[in-house]
């Protein structure tokens, strides 16, 4: 279809919402928890639905490898991140970098070239994280910023590893939500034995103490709305619209996180970082832009997300 009805913009407003204010409700659930431990937890949850979704149509060499970038390594580094004291609306700005590093890897690794946009989405992109990086509220740690970038350059290893397979857009066996599901497998044992490692037994004990009903909460949404029920609302928007037409609205998450966090947590962004992040934003709307004459089903483009960002 050539436009995107109305149903379907405000189920990608919806998305874009809930991955938003995912930021928000992660930190506000991990007052007390370590957050290897935390991201183990919310996995956990997330794997149980192997039960009722169907094995991908692809190898476990891809399922373990989606699940140890795009799952372990993404949400592990983005947790220690907030955890740090990352603010969530920054931390769902630099998420975005993923788009810039999953064009550069491809170029590496699958030997795709960009386009002459790619190219100039990616040269904005890494100006308005310089922007960030260097004009960063004063309460934004530096390693707590690294981290989230690390966060972004995992997740983009992963869509890369989901290109290579093929992966497709949809609910079925050869869609991303049942990769989604059943890489969640991988990750809560090692985020386990990690925080075992890093916090030590003690930390695990009391946070599995901590645990009440804002973690529950936070569990839940972070895993049955964000992860099950806004992606596969996502995938059935890819499935039914050109993805050009769905992908910019999903930029609107960093959005929602920034405002979410200045109004519920009162972290207000500064002007740097809003500026950067409108320059990112851009840069990743900009490497987004292609020249087709018609939209064709094919497999994840480059630079849309394989995975929610949080």
């Amino acid at each position: 279809m050539d436009q995107v009805t109305r149903r379907d913009m405000l189920l990608a407003a919806l998305v874009a919402s809930l991955w938003g204010l995912n930021f928000v409700v992660i930190d506000w659930g991990m007052s007390g928890i370590p957050p290897l431990l935390f991201a183990a937890i919310r996995f956990a949850v997330v794997a149980l639905a192997v039960v009722v979704v169907p094995r991908p149509q692809t190898g476990w060499r891809v399922i373990v490898g989606v699940g140890l970038f795009m799952s372990l390594g993404q949400f592990a580094l983005l947790y220690t991140s907030l955890a740090l004291g990352l603010s969530p609306g920054l931390a769902a700005l630099l998420m975005q970098a993923q788009a810039v590093f999953t064009i550069v890897l491809a170029a590496v690794a699958l030997r795709e070239r960009p386009s002459a946009m790619q190219v100039a989405g990616v040269s904005l992109g890494v100006i308005g994280l310089a922007i960030v990086a260097v004009f960063r509220g004063g309460d934004a740690p530096v390693l707590a910023v690294c981290l989230a970038l690390a966060a972004a350059l995992s997740w983009a290893v992963g869509n890369v590893i989901s290109r290579r397979a093929g992966v497709v857009t949809g609910v079925g066996r050869g869609g991303t939500l049942s990769l989604t599901v059943w890489s969640s497998l991988v990750v809560p044992v090692p985020a386990l034995a990690l925080s075992f490692v890093i916090d030590g037994p003690a930390a695990i004990g009391a946070g599995f103490a901590a645990i009440g009903p804002q973690a529950v909460i936070s569990t839940l949404y972070t895993a049955g709305l964000c992860t099950l029920f806004a992606y596969a609302v996502f995938n059935g928007l890819l499935g039914r619209n050109p993805s050009a037409a769905v992908v910019p609205w999903i930029l609107l998450a960093p959005v929602v996180a920034m405002a979410s966090a200045a109004l519920l947590l009162g972290e207000a962004p500064s002007v740097g970082e809003m500026v950067g992040g409108a320059v990112l934003v851009a840069g990743v709307l900009v490497s987004g832009i292609r020249r087709r004459r018609r939209e064709l089903p094919a497999v994840e483009p480059m630079g849309v997300p394989t995975r929610l960002s949080a």
